[in-house]
Formats: structure tokens, sequence, C-alpha cells
């Protein structure tokens, strides 16, 4: 990095957990060049887009392509007016990039914005208009919005502003986890809903501290990753609007103000100048607890929305080059949010990667879902891409090289990408067939058993486990968009009347069963199907191969009430209510449970060495020994995975039985090596509890057994000689 040291200047080294913004040498030769509106002024440092402080004042560093001058405002904190102007001289500008150093600023004392001039032409897309205050692209604190749910004054449009941060933060060598990828148990979370709710008993609910207290549940839970839904700076006033009664609100954050800042509401106290660290503090605790972090980022669209919505970013600085605009001048919408940002063009390709970047480097995060990541695969005029220039940057990036790269493989233009999306054996996807089929096998429909053993073990008709292993599809049942897990077996139909659009958005197809009554119920029968389906849908996600994701909550069946498109609702409907992991400690327990059971066998989740009794690594076994077949009635599939275990010290061998009819049917099971037997070690049927013999409550010998209706169990191989006596089984085997 060129720091434009004088001649009588050295550089000092950085430290190892400190970014530029925390040099307080930075600059310390430089003396005044010019003096413009009353400030002491000199060339800046080209190379660092955003604002630093340097020893002497602060830099700060923009780029447009088709401006014809920039203006630096200055405003006092909170102010509205600013009180200075500072117009940057051409001569510091070098090819597109505007960079001034002021001298005696104090970063406590200020905000900043731009003004730019250029050329005015709606039908090319230049919208430049040199009244428009604008926000720094590359701001990492942004002020002008940070309480949730306040408008500014009289309903106006938010005037944002950027803070200068001085990044003091020490991570105490804390880096990336690098987990195998196909070893991950992911836990979709909303960073407000996961405790805003008073039944979370944390202090600073709904914000990062709030979060951060809840660290030693999802430890004890066993999930090794979090992934956060949007955590930028975003606009939750957006189409804010009251429906009956209840205030809405874009809620889950998928409209990005700010792509390098954290969202200030987010924080539970105010963090002038140093905003993130209480991010940072809760990264940093996740990671000490083995926890990765993955954030849900939204490149395809910003909130400045079409040609109606608000200019304070992007609009101002260069509008056609970050978004796709049609031949007379309006957006693409391939979002379905008002706009689509250019990802392919070179300028934009270089502000994802950095922001990334900064998000890997400034904040240790371990990795990146991209929301509606098909978009990113588009040109300019919108047209998909064989090898999309964005994705290979930032599958072989130099800093992005051992992060997480996860694809929604699909966008609101009707591309759908899944096991097709760019890869260059770096992304993985979201693999929304896992999902759609998965759902129809559990709830008993015909025809599904053959798709639902294909998913279970990897889907190889997508994706070639040759090259890309066991880590390309991210499995997943249930995610923020759609029915939580327990409303999927609890709803024939969505129930979204309460946002306002007659039940009108939201997915009409969620493959969803109420199990004979809609909504809720106080039948034990019926309750007590949807707990076993639930534990089902754990057992099956659990022994698939493939990274596995789930929503949180859904490990104690919190519901939605049937909205399957929550994402205007800031209340119970949203939220987590803890009361229900009390209520359903049982689902609890089993999906704990399960975590660990997936973690202490490797088998499931990749080949291992060989198993010396000659089992292959997978096999299907549909009710007989190595039936591998189905037809349109089957119901009962099962599956074998077979190799050594973690310490190659003997035959590690998981065998998966699921029964999705109405009846209870017969399993016949591969007959293993002298001195093994089969061992029960889950069974959806019976109630679980931690210690639970699940021997006791399952009718089999040592070949055979019977799996009760609409239920699912696992059985191990276990060593004759090491093994605990076996409990008399209250079947009798010669019955089955």
């Amino acid at each position: 990095m060129n720091l434009f040291f004088t001649d009588n200047q050295t550089a000092k080294p950085q430290t190892q957990n400190m970014m530029p913004g925390a040099r307080e040498d930075l600059g310390e030769g430089l003396y005044p060049l010019d003096h413009i509106g009353g400030f002491d002024v000199r060339p800046g440092f080209f190379r660092m887009n955003g604002s630093y402080q340097t020893a002497k004042g602060v830099s700060f560093t923009v780029s447009s392509h088709g401006a014809t001058s920039c203006t630096l405002l200055l405003f006092r904190p909170m102010a509205a007016e600013p009180y200075a102007k500072i117009r940057v001289p051409d001569n510091y500008k070098i090819g597109d990039t505007y960079s001034i150093l002021v001298f005696g600023l104090k970063i406590e004392e200020f905000e900043y914005a731009y003004q730019f001039d250029g050329p005015y032409d709606e039908a090319k897309g230049k919208l430049f208009n040199k009244e428009n205050i604008l926000l720094d692209p590359y701001a990492q604190a942004v002020t002008g919005q940070r309480k949730w749910g306040e408008r500014p004054e009289g309903g106006k449009d938010f005037v944002y502003k950027a803070r200068v941060v001085k990044s003091t933060f020490d991570w105490g060598g804390i880096s990336q986890l690098k987990h195998p990828f196909e070893d991950l148990v992911i836990y979709e979370a909303h960073v407000r809903g996961f405790t805003k709710d008073k039944s979370s008993n944390v202090t600073g609910g709904g914000t990062f501290e709030g979060l951060r207290q809840k660290i030693p549940y999802l430890k004890d839970l066993g999930i090794n990753a979090v992934e956060l839904m949007p955590i930028f700076e975003f606009d939750e006033m957006e189409s804010a609007r009251v429906v009956d009664g209840t205030q809405l609100y874009n809620y889950w954050g998928y409209n990005t103000v700010s792509f390098f800042s954290p969202n200030t509401s987010y924080a539970y106290n105010e963090e002038h100048n140093h905003e993130g660290d209480e991010l940072k503090r809760l990264i940093l605790e996740l990671k000490k607890n083995g926890i990765e972090v993955i954030l849900d980022v939204v490149f395809n669209h910003t909130a400045e929305g079409n040609e109606m919505g608000p200019s304070f970013c992007f609009k101002g600085i260069d509008n056609n080059i970050y978004y796709m605009m049609t031949p007379d001048g309006y957006y693409y919408n391939f979002s379905g949010c008002g706009n689509v940002l250019n990802c392919n063009h070179p300028v934009v390709r270089h502000f994802i990667r950095d922001c990334l970047r900064h998000w890997a480097v400034e904040y240790r995060v371990d990795g990146f879902r991209f929301d509606l990541a098909s978009i990113l695969g588009r040109d300019q005029n919108g047209v998909p891409m064989d090898n999309p220039p964005i994705l290979e940057a930032l599958a072989f990036d130099s800093i992005l090289g051992d992060m997480k790269l996860i694809a929604e493989a699909w966008d609101a233009g009707g591309l759908y990408q899944v096991g097709s999306f760019p890869s260059w054996n770096r992304w993985a996807e979201w693999n929304g067939r896992y999902r759609d089929d998965m759902r129809c096998f559990l709830k008993g429909d015909q025809g599904a058993a053959g798709r639902a053993i294909t998913r279970i073990t990897g889907s190889s008709d997508m994706y070639d486990h040759t090259s890309r292993g066991y880590s390309a599809s991210v499995n997943f049942l249930t995610c923020h968009d759609g029915f939580t897990l327990y409303d999927l077996y609890s709803y024939n139909e969505k129930h979204n009347e309460k946002n306002g659009w007659n039940n009108t958005d939201g997915d009409n197809n969620g493959h969803s069963w109420n199990c004979g009554q809609e909504g809720h119920t106080d039948d034990p029968a019926i309750e007590g199907l949807r707990r076993r389906l639930v534990k089902n849908a754990f057992a099956a996600l659990m022994c698939s191969r493939g990274p596995a994701m789930f929503l949180a909550g859904d490990e104690f069946c919190n519901t939605q009430f049937g909205n399957n498109n929550a994402y205007c609702q800031d209340n119970i409907i949203s939220w987590l209510d803890w009361n229900r992991l009390e209520e359903y400690k049982e689902i609890h327990d089993f999906a704990r449970y399960m975590i660990h059971f997936r973690a202490a066998h490797p088998i499931i989740r990749k080949d291992t060495k060989a198993a010396t009794c000659g089992f292959p690594f997978i096999s299907v076994h549909n009710g007989e020994p190595y039936r591998d077949y189905t037809n349109f009635d089957s119901h009962l599939i099962g599956i074998m995975y077979a190799g050594r275990n973690a310490q190659d010290t003997e035959d590690d061998i998981v065998f998966y039985g699921m029964n999705s009819y109405w009846e209870p049917l017969n399993m016949n099971l591969p007959p293993l090596a002298e001195g093994y037997h089969w061992k029960v070690v889950a069974n959806t049927f019976c109630e679980y509890e931690d210690g639970i013999d699940f021997e006791h409550y399952t009718e089999h010998d040592r070949n055979r057994i019977r799996i009760k209706e609409r239920s699912t169990i696992i059985l191990v191989a276990e060593n004759d000689q090491t093994a605990e006596p076996e409990v008399n089984s209250e079947s009798d085997p010669a019955a089955i």
C-alpha cells in the first residue's frame, strides 16, 4: 500500500490486530499543501477507500466514473446541515478517484457525506444532482437510523451520513475456525428476533449482546456454525405500514443501505467511532466456543429501489454503473425489490470483493451466504453468463480462499441454478430440491421415496462427489423463508393475512401437512404425530450427506402461526418464544441428541477409510438387504453408512430407516459380521429423554426390525464384547 510518505518519513509496521484506521502514525510526516474552506488539506491516501484517521487529520477517498466534481460535507454529530463544504480540487483526483486529507479533524466531532455534480440524463441512467447528500459507499459506520423503527421528522427520507471508525479491537489471535464444510451444522438466526421477546431472559434483547448471552445454549445444542440474517445497515422503515393496528417493518433486512457497516440498531450500546465492537465481541465469543460465523449478504439489490426510490448513495455516484439499466433508463428487477446491482461490471466487482474482504479481515467471519445469488451470474443486460467474472473472482480471491461461499442458487427473475450454479469447486448451494423432495417423503407422499434416498445420500444427481466431495449441497428443510418446522406439520395452507396483502404473498406450495387439524390443537393424537414428524425431520437432516442447516427455534417447535413469509412481522410471529423450550423440551433434547450423534459418526458426513467388514461406504436397503429400488408406493427406506471411525480403531456402521407410511412396516437388516449386532440408538416413535434405552421401545431381533408408522429408527453396529447387556424387547421376535 502506497502511503505517500515524504522523503523524511518512515513507515512503522502495523500491529497484527489493527486495521489502518487504528494507526496513529499514519501520515505523521505529511504537511498541508492547500487551504480550502477554512481547512488545511492535501491529497489523501488514494488506495484506502473510505475514511481513515491519520496522525494529523482524516483521509477521505471516494470514486465516481461520471462525476465532474466532488464536495466533502462535514456535519456536527446529529446536525441536519453541514458546517463545512470542501470541494475536492481537480488535482486531488487520479483517474476516477478523489482523495483528500483534511488536517485538524477529530473523528469524535464530525460526521461526513458527499455531493457529486455531473450530467443528468434519465434515458442514459445518469442521475447526478449536486444537491443530493450521498453516503460514502465504503462507510464503516452510518448515522441517521440509530433506533429501530424511528422515522425522520415529517416522514422524510433518511439522510445518511458516515462516521470514521477507529479500529482497535483485540482479537487475541482468533482467526477462521476452518471446520470442514461437510461437518457443519448451521443455525440460521435473525439477530433481533432471536432474543427480542422477554422470554429470552437476556439483557439487551434483540441485539448482538443479547445473542452473545445465548452462546452457552448454542454450544450445548451442538451446532458449529451460525448463519446470521442480514446484519449490514439496512432500512427497516422501507414500506413500513400499519395493518389492523400492528406496525409492520422490513424486518428481515434484505434491503441494504451500507455494505461495510453493521446495523447500528442491533447494538445494545452506542459505539460512536467504534461501531462494530459489540458485533466483534459476539463473533469472538462464538469462535472461542467453536462456532463459525456465516453472514447472509445481499448483493443483488439495494435499499435505493427503482426510479421512485430515494437517492442516497449509488444512484448519485454512478447510477448507470452500479445498477442494471434497461435501454430506456429504467431498472431491471430480477430481485423483486426494485433494482438489481450490476455485479459483473468491473467497478461493482471490485466493490463486492472489497466488501467481503472487509468482513473477512475486520470481523473475522468464516463465510457468506449470498441472497438470490443467481443475479450475480447475470451480465449488465440481465443475461445469464457461463463463467460470471464476479463468481470466479470470489472463488479464487486470496483473502477469501478459505471462506465458505454459499449460494441461494435462484433469483426472482426465474433463473434456477440448483445443481448447476457456477462453482469452480468452491461454491456450495442451498439445496432447494433437498427441501422439497424430503418434505414430500417425510409427510408420506407417494412416489417420493427414490428422490429422498438420492437427497439423503448427497444428491449425486446434481453434485459430482469425486470432485466436490460432500460439501456442495447445503441440506435444509426450513429457513427464514417459509414455514417453521413445527408449522410445516400444523398447516395445510399459509396464513399470511397479517402481512396486509390478503394472503397473496408467500409460497403456495410448501409441501406441508396439518396432521388432521389446521393450526393449534388440543388433540393429543394430532399433537403427538406432529412431534414425531418434527423428530423425523431432524433425524433425516442429521443423517444426510452434506452440510446441514435449520432455522433457529425449530429445535423447540417455534411457531409463526402459519405465516410462511414473515418478512414484515417484528413481533411474536417472528420472534422466538423461548417459553416453548420448556413446553417442547423433548423435541429440543432429541434435536441436540441427533446433532451430537452426527458429530460422533464421521461416516454419516463423509467417506472415511473403508470398513474392514467389506461393507460399501453407502448402500440402500429398502425393506430387504441391498434392495436399492423403489416404486410409486414405496414408503420404507433404509440407508447404511459404513467405514472406519475417526480414530481408525474399529468399523463405524450406521443404519438409517424411515417409514413414512401410516401403518407399521418390517425391515430386514443387512447381516453383520461375526461378533457384531445391531443396536437401536434412536426411535422417534417413543418419547425422547436423555439416557433413554431405545431398545426397550423397539420390536426387533438380530436381523429384523419393526418400524412403527411415520417414524424413524437409527441403528449402529456394536461389538458383542464391548456392548452393554441387551434389554429384553417387549415384542416377540418371531412375530416380526
